[in-house]
């Protein structure tokens, strides 16, 4: 029997028992400037900063963030090596990379993967009212790419990050009649 829900050439349908424990962990953004990165993620986006690693010698620092409810929060540990084990076992991170001195170097910038030569597209946050999160951005300044009536995929958003990275926002329980408009 497949381990997959759905078919397609390519799949393997063997699910190798030494993959069993694997966990998707992170998603790498490179930054521009972390002070307007971090005030995104955290206050826009709601993100928690579980740890923070600097590399003096390589002159970079990483920024972990994860989406944690208060209520979860009790559950990570202060100490500095658990944490470190609790932040590279959890399931879908997003880990910013800060050059140090980029900042303030005009010439840096980040392709986003959708302009040519196209790569990398968008990371995607569920929320539970789309337009209520949608209008919230607006009144944050927050730039959007798509909104959700907007071109011919309805009830979905693109909103971008300070490096312009794009984030789809779209609500889970909306999805099934509106994937079906499309099918």
């Amino acid at each position: 029997m497949s381990r997959h829900f759905e078919q397609a050439e390519g799949l393997s349908a063997q699910h190798d028992p030494a993959t069993h424990e694997f966990v998707f962990n992170q998603t790498m953004f490179r930054i521009k400037d972390p002070a307007l990165s971090l005030k995104f993620y955290s206050d826009v986006m709601g993100m928690t900063l579980v740890k923070r690693l600097d590399f003096p010698e390589m002159k970079f620092t990483l920024y972990f963030m994860a989406s944690i409810s208060p209520e979860q929060l009790a559950d990570w540990s202060q100490d500095t090596d658990e944490r470190i084990v609790q932040t590279f076992g959890r399931p879908a991170m997003l880990e910013l990379t800060h050059n140090w001195g980029d900042e303030t170097d005009s010439s840096v910038s980040y392709h986003n993967g959708n302009q040519d030569p196209k790569g990398f597209g968008h990371i995607g946050f569920a929320v539970p009212d789309i337009d209520a999160a949608c209008t919230r951005f607006e009144s944050l300044g927050v730039e959007f790419q798509k909104k959700p009536n907007d071109g011919k995929m309805k009830g979905i958003a693109f909103i971008k990050d300070p490096d312009g990275y794009w984030i789809e926002i779209f609500t889970p329980q909306k999805q099934p009649q509106l994937l079906q408009a499309h099918l």
